[in-house]
């Protein structure tokens, strides 16, 4: 016997990635309107902080973001892809340093204009929405430091029958 498909209930996450979607499109449709093509707003930070510390490796980078080494990784690829960054050798053979084009170079005094504006723009709607967005995630983060994600799933989760 085959039980319901728990996915005709609605993500609960779906409302939060709709948003984040559709606020990204919003950020790249700035960039499409200032004539910056193949930037992706999540381009913006580790361009912005190449321009600032000059090249670095994929791990050093991942750790200057505080993010991972894969997910750095996939975005360095696709802005190689994008002929915003470039890779040379590292100290060792298993590392290549990324730094900026001259074309990236370029679009960083605009993406960092862009990043204090979206930056006033979230303080704005932390003021505007009875449940300031920034407070809301912290509260969470501090509510999984108590009692992590994998031990709140655990309690809820009941395995089907062997």
């Amino acid at each position: 016997m085959t039980s319901p498909d728990p996915t005709v209930h609605r993500d609960p996450w779906h409302s939060l990635y709709a948003l984040l979607s559709a606020m990204d499109a919003e950020i790249e449709q700035v960039y499409v309107e200032h004539g910056i093509q193949g930037v992706r707003p999540r381009f913006a930070y580790p361009l912005i902080r190449l321009a600032h510390t000059g090249p670095l490796t994929i791990r050093e980078l991942a750790e200057s973001l505080e993010r991972s080494h894969s997910a750095i990784s996939q975005t360095v690829a696709a802005m190689r892809k994008e002929g915003l960054v470039t890779s040379e050798p590292g100290p060792d053979a298993r590392t290549r340093r990324i730094d900026l084009t001259e074309r990236a170079r370029a679009m960083v005094p605009f993406l960092e204009a862009e990043w204090r504006a979206t930056h006033a723009t979230v303080a704005e709607l932390d003021r505007e929405v009875p449940y300031a967005m920034t407070a809301v995630v912290e509260e969470v983060r501090r509510a999984l430091e108590r009692r992590p994600m994998r031990e709140r799933i655990l309690h809820h989760l009941v395995e089907p029958p062997r």
